[in-house]
């Protein structure tokens, strides 16, 4: 079922498939706001964490919750040691925000039905300026009772290749049930190696992780795991009576540049960030994960998200 309902002066979009309720707001950045699911005892599990808001005074970019769209790099790019810059195959030093523009960009709501919907990116001129091309970016949802998929797709409209390093920023609550804490919560990794990014944005190595870490261990923070054995991340209380399961791609194994982030903003935030991004920060530059869509081509980037 799809309906629209009020919030905070403005009108969003609310799904109920089964025991799950969706909510988004198409066209301010694409961005997926909460997903709960009403369990059989009648108590409500949050998924998708969204604060608790009296009235919009914060750009929905800055608001930790829901999904912000990564495009076209995630994170900070560096040119030469410089941040929020990057520097185009053409020689030319272009600014370039933090995460992109798309979390904060208008989106044409192209279309929208009981099982999601597909919206379309309107650049600004600032846009234009950060980034030159001629294309279209479309962010395409699809719900389910127990999960959902994302599909981020770049069509070149233009004569000259483009280059991207998109993702995602799941802000998921954790712990989501009470009287637990992160120390009670386990993730789940398959084997890989662990990178960071220094002060000018070169990677660098990462902490060695258990394959099963505690969500409070610390060096879990900023981790950006690559070499990903398989392309699921899990993560729940650790005698696993529930979890989530965070898919990257659409096959068993990923590209080697493929990168699973892991953050949280403090110790104490109601979120855990697992996040799904196309290759790791800085893509422009080191190349890592870096993609480029051939004129008249569509290049497309699909993660998943499930509950059990």
């Amino acid at each position: 079922m799809l309906d629209t309902i009020p919030y905070l002066d403005h009108s969003i979009s609310r799904w109920q498939l089964g025991e799950s309720t969706f909510l988004a707001w198409p066209e301010a950045g694409a961005r997926l706001m909460h997903w709960n699911h009403a369990r059989v005892d009648g108590t409500v599990r949050e998924i998708i964490h969204w604060p608790e808001l009296n009235q919009m005074d914060t750009p929905i970019a800055k608001i930790r919750g829901g999904n912000p769209i990564l495009f076209p790099f995630s994170a900070r790019t560096f040119d030469r040691g410089e941040i929020h810059y990057w520097r185009a195959d053409d020689g030319q030093r272009r600014p370039m925000p933090m995460h992109g523009f798309a979390r904060q960009g208008t989106f044409k709501v192209e279309r929208i039905d009981h099982r999601g919907f597909r919206a379309v990116l309107v650049p600004s001129a600032d846009n234009q300026i950060s980034y030159p091309f001629d294309y279209e970016f479309s962010v395409t949802y699809r719900f389910e009772a127990l999960a959902l998929t994302c599909e981020l797709a770049l069509q070149n409209l233009g004569h000259q290749p483009i280059p991207w390093s998109a993702g995602h920023h799941f802000y998921f609550a954790a712990p989501w049930t009470d009287g637990h804490t992160r120390d009670d919560y386990v993730l789940q990794r398959p084997a890989a190696r662990t990178v960071r990014q220094d002060e000018v944005g070169a990677l660098i190595p990462g902490p060695k992780l258990p394959s099963r870490t505690p969500l409070s261990h610390p060096a879990l923070v900023d981790s950006i795991h690559i070499n990903l054995a398989e392309n699921r991340f899990r993560f729940g209380p650790a005698d696993e009576s529930e979890h989530v399961d965070v898919s990257i791609g659409t096959s068993a194994r990923p590209k080697p540049d493929r990168a699973m982030v892991t953050w949280t903003s403090d110790p104490d935030a109601p979120y855990y960030c697992v996040e799904p991004w196309m290759g790791p920060p800085n893509g422009p530059e080191h190349r890592r994960g870096l993609e480029w869509v051939a004129p008249g081509e569509t290049g497309q980037f699909t993660v998943g998200v499930a509950i059990g």
